[in-house]
């Protein structure tokens, strides 16, 4: 493979002639690889990646688990017991060896988080990897980018990423971005028929394409020269050992709480052993306890359990139609205030047809004048209809041009008497395309795009078969017919033309302009439901589109986007034009922004505008994007969300989010998916650090009564164990909240323990901590015997704890959800009620942990104070959420 490689690497491909690299390459520039030949060089060759950075063995994950400064204390300890045992004589090592034993047991739970987490990110990676078009069996198709083998025939449009290295064959106003490889910031124009000498360096190749660089305007089609590593990119460094996934800043926050946490469990743990040595308990048995004490009081396995939660629900995002890139944007989705978006597509279906055509004068179009203007507007197009299905692939405006002219001409005819020379590529700054062809007369410029773009250009206008002079009249009447099918929702588009003798004349000027086009793309129906929902949440859906002012503002409208009773005449101040944020500076837009809905005729240029402008007003942003152009805006936004059937790589790459539909019902959906992953990690949070506050309560408040401890430090452990894995891990897979659509979003400076959280967390930590005490002392006391107090403090601390995760469910009543709806935490309750009566109850295990048989009433008594947290704290809800509701009816917040 590597001979290979050489081999391929070694010819000079930009010195060739494409059709001679093709042939050296044995590949077909019209029907390209056969599937047989693809899978083949795929297995000599390998898959089209960068070589990176191996991760972490199984072996070294697991020592990496014993890293940690209270682990490492805890083996000293163990280490020190087993010493001691040894010194006196009575090779009593039952403690150490437990201690060993549940060290060892935590450090396998560790290793299973990561690696459920590690999978979980690479499966994201997948999902949102970049694909290529290549011509494959003689068919175009759309395959991962990682496929792509040497000889692939690819085809490349603006907005495209390219695969891997290629030498051209075609091309049509192609340039490219190639700042990923020679650092240059402007884009290189790129041409098939170039042919360079042997010596010329990567930056001078302009017959070459370089894979990780981006297409930004024009396209064509090429032959692949090297994939992998054996392309220009595979050579630099850097490039090898990318997509380290970093922390979240969620993660972040939580390392620093366990951080603090650890170093107040320290200092309390310290305070425990100085006052068992004061009175007078054995110093090892002290030390022992503290360290377990330390050890069950840190929620270690914290960061692992907010990745494996973060990653459950962003995989259950995709199954919804979200693919989130990067993990951070789920912590932002919970709290977007604004949403962005562009209309056609994402608001509306995407289903073009043309349901009007009208002359200059504003009269519908007779047969011929609707050929006429379907003829200009179909050779202006890059879309192409099926032979057979005659269903049309490309843009939804062109393909919805072809169909309207299909039933009134031979598409395939026209194309051949009027073949393409050249094309000036659509670009949203222009707002217009042109193609320029060869007549049977000589020449023919096709234009179409923006009525009001056109007529600037325009000297002529078509009347009757014939060119006249373009007058002041008939350009108002032009504008005022384009108005009026505007405020109709249509999409309307002016079509003109310039015969001309001379190849290269191709300027967009002295046009003759022919008629207008008015295609409707209807509204989504579910997005009626999503806007409403939006406003509910506290969150401002906003339309961004390159339309024209009333025709956005009636859609708008429709959706309740814009209030039924805006000024539809001439647009609101709801709705901004393109116009008009040119006429702002960036302080007066800012100043206007909060009562914006609507922006039309605007530019991607004007997007980061827009998302500047709402952040600065401290909106959280979430902003979508398709073209090459979108992608600075999606970077400015807090959540970059882009199309995945109509976005380019370029946009994708840039994003935080992928749209698999397109569609903005999608959006809303991941935030509630978003905010309810969130709002899971607290839950998850909330439960850990209220029982580790529980377990330091329970032996602090012992300490300062001068009772006998009333924990050992293996029971501490096994808590510890129990409660810290399996159902922390089930609540965050907890179902999202019914009403969680109706709370504001969380503000982006909010603490994660805002809201009261930490004043509930050292409440509910009382309250463990007490019942666990509360039975330490009713079975010393009332049950006669310290073993016996010990045991059933052992027991209700770990049992009240799991009955305190069904808790955690929900600021509403557990009842009102179903108590055992969450079937994986009833399943991890259960398992976890199992193992700690079974330390309890069987003979052999019941040594180990130094506890004793219960009889019927002092399991009673066990049960009883277990379930006292559900009650607890179900009261506690009631009155809270009465109180809510006391505060709603009385017109608070």
């Amino acid at each position: 493979m590597d001979l290979q490689a050489t081999k391929w690497k070694a010819l000079q491909w930009h010195a060739m002639r494409g059709s001679d690299a093709a042939a050296r390459l044995k590949a077909d520039p019209k029907h390209g690889l056969s599937s047989a030949q693809a899978r083949r060089l795929l297995e000599q060759e390998g898959e089209n990646k960068l070589a990176q950075k191996k991760g972490k063995g199984l072996v070294r994950q697991f020592l990496a688990q014993f890293s940690d400064f209270m682990v490492i204390i805890l083996l000293i300890a163990a280490g020190i017991s087993f010493a001691s045992s040894w010194m006196e004589r009575n090779k009593d090592f039952i403690d150490p060896a437990i201690i060993l034993g549940i060290v060892i047991l935590n450090a396998v739970i560790g290793v299973i988080q990561e690696r459920r987490a590690e999978r979980s990110l690479e499966a994201l990676k997948k999902m949102s990897a970049p694909a290529a078009t290549v011509v494959r069996d003689g068919r175009r198709s759309r395959i991962p980018a990682v496929k792509v083998v040497r000889g692939d025939v690819l085809s490349v449009n603006a907005g495209d990423l390219v695969p891997a290295d290629a030498r051209l064959l075609e091309s049509s106003g192609l340039r490219v971005q190639e700042s990923a490889l020679t650092g240059e910031s402007a884009p290189v124009g790129k041409s098939a028929e170039l042919l360079l000498p042997e010596s010329a360096p990567p930056a001078e190749r302009g017959n070459m394409l370089f894979a990780s660089t981006t297409v930004v305007a024009g396209h064509g089609t090429a032959v692949v020269t090297g994939t992998g590593m054996a392309t220009q990119v595979g050579q630099i460094a850097h490039l090898l050992n990318e997509e380290e996934a970093p922390m979240t800043p969620l993660q972040l926050r939580l390392a620093k709480v366990g951080r603090a946490l650890g170093l107040g469990a320290l200092g309390l743990c310290g305070l425990i052993f100085l006052l068992g040595l004061l009175r007078g308990a054995d110093l090892l048995d002290s030390f022992l306890l503290s360290v377990s004490l330390a050890v069950a009081a840190i929620p270690e396995g914290l960061p692992a359990i907010v990745t494996v939660v973060l990653s459950l629900g962003v995989q259950r995002m995709t199954k919804n139609n979200a693919i989130i890139r990067h993990l951070p944007a789920v912590e932002t989705l919970g709290a977007a205030t604004v949403i962005c978006s562009d209309k056609t597509g994402t608001l509306t279906q995407n289903r073009m047809r043309v349901t009007e055509i009208r002359t200059p004068k504003g009269a519908a179009a007779s047969p011929a004048e609707e050929r006429r203007i379907l003829t200009l507007a179909a050779l202006c197009c890059n879309a192409s209809l099926g032979d057979k299905s005659r269903r049309a692939q490309g843009d939804p405006t062109e393909s919805a041009i072809l169909l309207a002219a299909d039933g009134r001409m031979d598409l395939r005819e026209l194309r051949k008497s009027h073949p393409r020379l050249s094309e000036n590529p659509f670009a949203s700054e222009r707002k217009m395309m042109s193609t320029l062809h060869k007549s049977p007369q000589g020449y023919l410029l096709a234009v179409k795009g923006a009525p009001d773009v056109l007529l600037r250009l325009c000297g002529q206008v078509l009347l009757s078969g014939s060119a006249m002079e373009l007058t002041e009249n008939l350009r108002k009447n032009i504008l005022a017919q384009n108005e009026k099918m505007a405020a109709e929702a249509l999409r309307v588009l002016g079509v003109a033309y310039r015969e001309t003798a001379s190849s290269s004349d191709t300027a967009e000027n002295r046009l003759v302009f022919c008629g207008l086009l008015g295609l409707q793309d209807p509204p989504r129906k579910e997005v009626y439901a999503a806007v409403r929902t939006c406003k509910e949440a506290g969150i401002v859906p906003v339309m961004i589109t390159g339309d024209h002012a009333l025709t956005a503002s009636a859609i708008a409208r429709q959706l309740g986007i814009l209030d039924a009773g805006a000024i539809h005449e001439s647009p609101s101040s709801a709705c901004v034009t393109g116009q008009e944020l040119d006429a702002l500076s960036q302080e007066a837009l800012t100043a206007r922004i909060a009562s914006c809905r609507v922006f039309a005729r605007v530019t991607p240029e004007h997007k980061v505008r827009i998302v500047k402008a709402y952040r600065a007003q401290g909106e959280v942003v979430a902003m979508t994007g398709d073209g090459v152009n979108d992608s600075p805006a999606l970077k400015a936004a807090d959540i970059g969300c882009a199309m995945g059937k109509s976005g380019t790589e370029v946009a994708k790459s840039a994003a935080d989010m992928v749209l698999t539909d397109d569609n903005f019902a999608t959006i809303v959906k991941a935030v509630a998916e978003g905010r309810g992953i969130y709002d899971n990690i607290r839950k998850a949070v909330h439960f850990l650090l209220s029982c580790n506050i529980g377990e330091i309560l329970s032996i602090l408040a012992a300490s300062l009564l001068a009772l006998p401890t009333p924990l050992l430090p293996i029971q501490l452990l096994w808590v510890n164990l129990v409660t810290d894995s399996l159902p922390a891990m089930a609540l965050g897979t907890e179902q999202i909240e019914s009403d969680i659509m109706q709370r504001r979003p969380v503000p982006p400076g909010a603490g994660f323990f805002s809201n009261g959280l930490w004043l509930d967390i050292a409440l509910e930590g009382l309250m463990v901590g007490g019942l666990a005490l509360l039975a330490f002392l009713l079975g010393c006391s009332y049950f006669g015997t310290l073993e016996i107090g010990r045991t059933m403090c052992f027991a209700v601390l770990s049992l009240s704890e799991l009955v305190h995760a069904l808790n955690m469910r929900s600021t509403h009543s557990v009842f009102r959800i179903g108590l055992f709806s969450n079937k994986k935490l009833s399943l991890s309750i259960l398992i976890c009620v199992l193992l700690q009566v079974s330390v309890i109850t069987v003979p052999m295990l019941a040594p180990i942990f130094d506890t004793v048989a219960l009889d019927g009433p002092q399991w009673a008594a066990v049960t009883g104070l277990s379930l006292a947290p559900l009650a607890f704290v179900e009261a506690g809800k009631l009155f809270s959420n009465s109180n809510k509701k006391l505060k709603k009816k009385k017109g608070g917040h």
